[in-house]
């Protein structure tokens, strides 16, 4: 019988687990194999407590709840001060869209980060940069708060979202490094989380004006818990970044990846067991600053093939899904309720605009209890394929929020349009946040399943490509409403381009597995496995 996930007893972890086709792995348990879920561990772990996926849970757990912090401080320092709009153009002698520009611009820069910081992590290592980018954060955050120029204040914001761009990929890059693929899904919904409640710093944020303060209050506030961050990350996060030794089975027949070129050593690979097993490191050597450096990284190259990803559907699709409900659910959404809630029939203060973030918390919160939902129905029918685990298996999940989301949009603009009672924003914004959790989660963990060998460039590609499309959701969006009305752009529009990016997923769900085979046979293919630097660490 094969045992289960074992790592809190202090012994190494063990599988024969395979990956046949990106996004195919057979699971079925050898004897001696530990499982999750009753199947076999993948990847495979090394047998060396310095492997990530042999570390304790708790240093595991640790690791994941310091970095979805980061990417929650960092996404609420882009959203939090959407509340802060109107004062800001008073305060700076400008129009109430161009004051939202400090909101839009940032947020392109947090995206386009990545093509520098995701290839310095590759090569210098995930500690390092993480912690630079932790005082780089912070060094913004109390520069904005000393600020007294539109322009001032526009660089220090640009200068700590780029420092905090790392948290967008790390967080996805650290859950591929230490944790198993039965895991993956509800890992990432952790993550994801923190991700998506950054906007409830939208209503902390307003009340501190209510208090009596200042807009600077707000980064001071996020400078503290940057700090306070920095010091965890220094003694919790240990470098991630591992090369496992693998050898080739020679009896293994060719598959179809093999015949396509792609390197059987990198395709199909069995731990190789050495006869000493290494000492784990001491907490002492864990706290070097000194990463994994890799001198073969092509950090330029790197940058440059990362835009091919492009070009992969599921790829695509995560940066269409994270770009559309960024733009709806953090930006459009923040922009518009300030104004809204504050003008007839509602006449709201200044001091409760922050309030939608109610409906965030709702939203997210109710979504919270599903976040393993995905990997269980992938286990599910993993055991009603024999062992075979295919991608597209923890797809079905996400059925209803593909209908909901698009109804809470088309529901917050025809109330806006309308002067419906104000409990309908909430209803509308909270079905729209409920939905984007599903997609934010299971989409990113369904692209990481199907490609998760060069995992670092494809998450350049995502960040930038998100960024572009949620900037261009939030950079107009006040002067469209006001052109056009709310029901027009938000009901029909934007909740128009919602669906049809939610309708994918029944494209995947039954299509998935022959785009995934239709893609390992094409130059991408070739192009991605000749270029992957960590074998068999995923």
């Amino acid at each position: 019988m094969a045992s289960k996930v074992a790592a809190h007893h202090g012994r190494l972890m063990h599988s024969h687990a395979h990956e046949d086709l990106p996004g195919t792995v057979d699971l079925n348990p050898a004897e001696g194999d530990d499982t999750g879920y009753g199947q076999a561990l993948f990847p495979v772990p090394a047998e060396d407590p310095n492997d990530p996926l042999q570390w304790s849970n708790f240093k595991k757990t640790m690791i994941l709840i310091i970095c979805s912090l980061y990417s929650f401080l960092a996404n609420a320092a882009i959203i939090g001060p959407s509340p802060y709009i109107e004062i800001w153009a008073v305060e700076f002698g400008v129009a109430p869209g161009v004051a939202s520009e400090l909101v839009s611009y940032p947020n392109l820069v947090f995206g386009f980060g990545s093509l520098i910081f995701v290839p310095m992590y590759l090569k210098y290592g995930r500690r390092p940069v993480m912690l630079f980018s932790l005082i780089t954060f912070a060094a913004g955050l109390i520069g904005a708060s000393q600020c007294t120029t539109f322009g001032g204040l526009m660089a220090a914001r640009i200068i700590h979202c780029f420092g905090a761009c790392v948290c967008e990929a790390l967080p996805v890059q650290l859950v591929n490094d230490i944790f198993f693929l039965h895991e993956r899904g509800k890992r990432i919904g952790y993550y994801t989380v923190c991700l998506c409640l950054g906007t409830f710093a939208s209503l902390p944020a307003g009340y501190m004006l209510s208090g009596g303060y200042s807009w600077r209050l707000f980064f001071y506030v996020e400078f503290a818990f940057a700090m306070a961050l920095l010091v965890l990350a220094f003694f919790f996060v240990e470098e991630t970044s591992y090369v496992r030794i693998v050898s080739v089975t020679p009896s293994t027949p060719p598959s179809e990846l093999e015949k396509n070129g792609v390197p059987h050593e990198l395709e199909r690979a069995v731990q190789t067991t050495s006869s000493v097993t290494p000492a784990r490191k001491t907490f002492v050597q864990t706290l070097s600053l000194r990463g994994r450096v890799d001198h073969d990284v092509p950090f330029f190259t790197m940058m440059a093939r990362s835009f091919t990803y492009f070009l992969v559907p599921q790829s695509l699709w995560v940066i269409t899904t994270f770009g559309i409900n960024i733009g709806l659910s953090a930006l459009a959404l923040s922009y518009t309720f300030p104004i809204i809630i504050v003008s007839p029939p509602y006449n709201w203060s200044v001091t409760n605009s922050g309030l939608l973030a109610i409906a965030a918390v709702i939203g997210y919160g109710l979504a919270v209890p599903f976040t393993s939902s995905s990997d269980r129905l992938a286990a599910y029918f993993t055991k009603r394929n024999h062992g075979i685990r295919e991608a597209e298996m923890r797809l079905g999940v996400m059925l209803p929020a593909m209908v909901i989301g698009p109804l809470g949009i088309v529901l917050y603009g025809l109330t806006a349009e309308r002067g419906w009672h104000w409990i309908c924003l909430f209803v509308g914004g909270a079905m729209d946040y409920w939905a984007a959790y599903f997609y934010f989660s299971f989409t990113l963990a369904y692209a990481v399943d199907s490609y998760n060998a060069n995992l670092s460039e494809m998450l350049i590609a995502m960040n930038i490509g998100k960024q572009i499309i949620s900037f261009g959701f939030g950079l107009k969006v006040l002067e469209w409403t006001l052109e056009s009305g709310y029901a027009v752009v938000m009901s029909g529009i934007f909740g128009g381009v919602l669906l049809a990016n939610n309708l994918v997923l029944l494209v995947f769900m039954f299509w998935g597995k022959r785009i995934r085979r239709f893609m390992a046979e094409t130059w991408l293919a070739r192009l991605h496995f000749r270029s992957v630097r960590e074998v068999a660490t995923h």
